[in-house]
């Protein structure tokens, strides 16, 4: 009986899943969905349905597309590619140094393509931004790595979800994060170290 109510509803899989992936989409409420926020998209139907869940990020887009919503799948066609070498090797935040550094020049570079009128390069700058929280994270979450290593990354991608947030007011908050008595113990700071 399982097995032919199963059956049953293998024709309503594609639609089932449409509709899970924009109930997915609706639920993100960005005006825009990239690649970041289609992976998010896919990750959650794998989460939902299991193995049965696993679909390829370009139908997601399709069925995004079909429904009148924006993608920018790749902001990188959508550009003329001026800025390559603007973009080779952003992401480097071993250290809280470094991340301070990196979003420091992202910060410097979607200002300036901002202000130069090129959004297709200020919205990959903010991919940049986006790739480098996820990748924070996913180390942030990983047990194998050293408690300490893992506080850090957490921390930073706090940093990047904050400076995607409020990109005006980053700077200024992140110089107060970092007097907190908070963040100086957990990252053993005196007051005398600046990061």
């Amino acid at each position: 009986m399982a097995g032919s109510q199963s059956r049953k509803h293998v024709g309503d899989e594609p639609s089932n899943k449409k509709a899970l992936i924009l109930e997915a989409a609706h639920s993100l409420a960005q005006p825009r969905f990239t690649p970041a926020e289609i992976e998010q998209i896919r990750r959650q139907l794998i989460a939902q349905l299991g193995a049965e869940g696993k679909t390829s990020p370009d139908y997601i887009v399709s069925v995004l597309k079909e429904a009148g919503m924006r993608v920018l799948w790749s902001t990188r066609e959508d550009t003329e590619e001026h800025y390559e070498e603007e973009f080779s090797d952003l992401l480097h935040f071993s250290t809280l140094e470094d991340a301070e550094m990196c979003l420091i020049r992202l910060d410097e570079l979607w200002r300036k393509f901002v202000a130069e009128g090129e959004r297709g390069e200020a919205e990959r700058v903010r991919e940049v931004a986006r790739l480098g929280r996820r990748r924070a994270e996913m180390i942030a979450r990983n047990r194998k790595v050293d408690a300490r290593k893992r506080a850090e990354k957490e921390e930073i991608a706090h940093w990047f979800a904050i400076w995607l947030e409020t990109p005006d007011a980053f700077f200024d908050w992140l110089e107060v994060r970092k007097q907190t008595p908070a963040f100086r113990e957990q990252f053993h700071q005196s007051p005398e170290t600046e990061i």
